[in-house]
């Protein structure tokens, strides 16, 4: 794989680099993406259908357990050699950082010691009346109940219409202020307000670089285009750039 030599000094000249991931990368490791998890039992129903506010007042049992049955594919996977990668560029520059649309927690998995979820989290659950956090729920309960209010507790990601949490946001935007490079790994971003950072990253003349097997909006707004998976890619890279692993 041949990559631009101006592209591989930008990347060795760096002192920070954010990476902004999408469901291309946890497909990688066979994770069905958002619209991809209709399958089988909920292939009758549509996500939007399942992932908003008031479907979950409407039928709680039903959204709890589809997310019940997202959280059991998320445990039954592994990080895959794009989220290895990341880590891997962490012993290589000063500072990386992940901004992630993925809820699954695999960059953490992996070893990435700054992630930064405008999502959420699946693994997480919180209440929907109180807004507390609920470290452990009964499992006889579907969906549980919050210890602090009685409340239904629901999972911890964002839905839509929902706002994405503020500090996630404000964290995504100091990043976008202070990094060098920022690489675009696997996201069509189509939902907003994630899809303004790259667009945000080019205007601040940053390096932005796009890792995607299928062609994008980003495509317009990156210097480079890497056309691939980001499982082969980002590693050969980082191969490429650093010969020597150090």
């Amino acid at each position: 794989m041949h990559f631009d030599p101006e592209l591989l000094e930008k990347l060795r000249a760096a002192r920070r680099i954010t990476i902004f991931t999408g469901a291309g990368v946890s497909a990688e490791s066979g994770i069905p993406t958002f619209r991809d998890a209709q399958t089988g039992l909920w292939a009758q129903f549509r996500a939007e259908d399942l992932a908003t506010p008031e479907a979950f007042r409407r039928d709680p049992v039903t959204v709890w357990n589809w997310y019940a049955w997202r959280r059991k594919l998320i445990r039954d996977v592994l990080p895959n050699p794009a989220h290895l990668a990341i880590v891997q560029l962490e012993r290589l520059v000063e500072h990386v950082i992940v901004i992630t649309q993925n809820v699954d927690g695999l960059h953490q998995r992996a070893g990435s010691s700054d992630v930064i979820e405008l999502h959420g989290n699946l693994l997480d659950n919180l209440c929907s009346e109180c807004r507390r956090s609920v470290a452990e729920i009964k499992d006889d309960e579907v969906p549980p109940t919050c210890p602090y209010c009685g409340g239904l507790v629901r999972p911890g990601v964002v839905w839509f219409g929902e706002a994405l949490p503020a500090q996630a946001w404000e964290r995504a935007a100091e990043a976008m202020d202070a990094t060098d490079v920022f690489f675009c790994v696997g996201t069509s971003s189509l939902v907003e307000p994630a899809a303004s950072l790259p667009r945000h990253a080019r205007a601040c003349g940053k390096t932005v670089i796009q890792i995607n097997p299928e062609v994008t909006s980003h495509d317009e707004i990156a210097q480079y285009v890497l056309r691939g998976k980001a499982g082969e890619v980002l590693p050969a890279l980082l191969r490429a750039a650093w010969p020597s692993g150090s």
